[in-house]
């Protein structure tokens, strides 16, 4: 919870929340059926993260000991794991 700024509401529900997101979004993953609405969820949610390791970058106690350029490394990422999540939506 320390991770997430201070101006979002709610810590607690928003880990517990983000955490549910993902285990359904991933068995979504599994059905065609849902596929695609998963793949969808996957690149809102993973936008929704961005704020958080901005966050992390800036903020000490949230960085949990994480050195700067891991944290630099994770925003990158995070676009790249947009991207492939998108790549995989546009070959179903």
């Amino acid at each position: 919870m320390h991770i997430l700024p201070g101006y979002l509401p709610g810590h607690r529900f928003l880990v517990f929340f983000s955490g549910c997101m993902e285990i359904l979004l991933g068995i979504g993953l599994c059905f065609q059926q849902t596929r695609t609405l998963s793949i969808v969820g996957i690149i809102i949610m993973l936008a929704f993260f961005l704020p958080v390791h901005f966050h992390m970058l800036n903020d000490k106690r949230a960085s949990m000991g994480l050195s700067k350029w891991m944290l630099i490394a994770r925003i990158p990422l995070q676009f790249a794991l947009m991207c492939w999540a998108y790549l995989y939506l546009t070959l179903l």
